[in-house]
């Protein structure tokens, strides 16, 4: 076996369950799940019309590359949403969902003969890249995000010696679980060390289309390279149906960025097998051409954030992310413990920080919090943080 798979930690929903192993939740109390970031609205009829329009194409092999249909309509998207330009010949390649993506990127990009490779991480921050790190024999590395900072990084905890190794730094923005969003002035230092350094920048980007102000959508990595007059040498981007379109059963994202680094991803995903299926295809050329069920999603999003998140600031510390749906609530006892007492006498379920984290700087930056993802309907949400308050005072 590879011995790197040694390495792997536990995903956070099976330390999830050991950790609820043995809790009876109180029956008088209907489950209310919070803990997953699965979006719970519903998917619009026409994307779904545009699958099933579609499924004469599954007697046909799809291209690894995706049909010049879909990549114009993502090339399309990124003018529209971010006014740059993309040549959806280059510099776009499908993929099924961002998940699978920035693993296999990684994969892709890593060159384990370079001596010992560093992949930085947020921390807290999406499993998928420590794994990926692991699998492809480098060492993640955690820059820790604190709320004392705003949750911003701190470059300072590592070493030049050690930025010298970095051979791919994973961003999240809107990040996940904290909410927070990179500013033009944040990429501009985040460049400054790729130019110095020649690091390769993975900017996840599947929450963007959730946020809270029409007038001031989250910028993106390649917009903030046009916006301070770069190209995308060593920057690609990663984007999703899944939040957007509410379809994370389709698997359908895409890669955009530097043509270099997609020619040598799209030869890695040829080999791979991981051509999207031609009725996702199709249906995400739907997906990607309208705006209108966005703008309705956003809607739902800002009403119950607007709704929940001061009861739940009444109890716990927590306060309006920069986008995404997640609140990062502390907790007034250890974060597990929290969550579990949760279970047990309210029958709600929400994810301990600390899973969501590892130990840097002899600091876990998860520990007491919780990530509460806010992706049930409005009324469901509501009893949720009614409970929640309930549970806290009772402490």
């Amino acid at each position: 076996m590879n011995p790197h798979l040694a390495q792997l930690q536990p995903y956070p929903f099976e330390k999830l369950r050991a950790l609820f192993a043995g809790v009876t939740p109180d029956p008088q109390y209907r489950e209310i799940k919070l803990s997953i970031g699965e979006p719970q609205h519903a998917t619009p009829q026409f994307i779904m019309d545009a699958l099933h329009a579609n499924l004469r194409g599954l007697a046909n092999y799809p291209t690894t590359q995706g049909i010049p249909a879909l990549r114009q309509a993502i090339a399309a998207w990124c003018d529209r949403r971010y006014g740059i330009a993309v040549d959806p010949e280059s510099e776009v390649l499908p993929v099924n969902g961002s998940r699978e993506a920035l693993f296999s990127f990684a994969q892709a990009v890593i060159d384990p003969s370079r001596g010992r490779p560093i992949v930085v991480s947020p921390n807290p921050f999406y499993q998928i890249y420590e794994g990926a790190a692991y699998l492809a024999g480098a060492e993640p590395r955690f820059l820790n995000n604190l709320p004392d900072n705003g949750f911003a990084f701190d470059y300072e905890q590592l070493t030049p010696e050690e930025w010298a190794r970095v051979q791919l730094f994973y961003v999240c923005s809107p990040g996940n679980p904290t909410g927070k969003v990179l500013s033009l002035a944040d990429w501009k230092t985040l460049f400054a060390l790729s130019d110095k350094y020649g690091f390769v920048i993975a900017s996840d980007e599947c929450y963007s289309e959730i946020y809270f102000d029409e007038a001031k959508p989250p910028i993106g990595g390649l917009q903030a390279a046009k916006l301070l007059g770069r190209n995308f040498d060593r920057l690609v981007m990663f984007s999703s149906l899944s939040k957007r379109s509410n379809v994370p059963g389709m698997r359908s994202g895409f890669v955009a960025g530097d043509a270099k680094l997609l020619k040598a991803f799209l030869l890695y995903r040829t080999y791979h097998g991981c051509a999207m299926a031609p009725p996702v295809q199709a249906a995400s050329v739907a997906a990607w051409n309208d705006e209108a069920h966005v703008l309705d999603n956003r809607d739902q999003y800002r009403e119950k954030f607007a709704a929940c998140t001061p009861l739940i600031a009444s109890a716990l510390g927590t306060a309006m992310p920069d986008a995404s749906f997640y609140l990062w609530a502390k907790t007034p006892i250890a974060d597990s413990e929290f969550a579990r007492g949760l279970l047990e006498h309210y029958n709600v379920v929400v994810l301990p920080g600390s899973f969501l984290a590892r130990d840097s700087q002899g600091v876990n930056p998860g520990a007491g919090f919780v990530r509460i993802a806010l992706v049930a309907g409005l009324e469901e949400c509501l009893e949720a943080s009614r409970r929640i308050v309930q549970f806290t005072q009772q402490l």
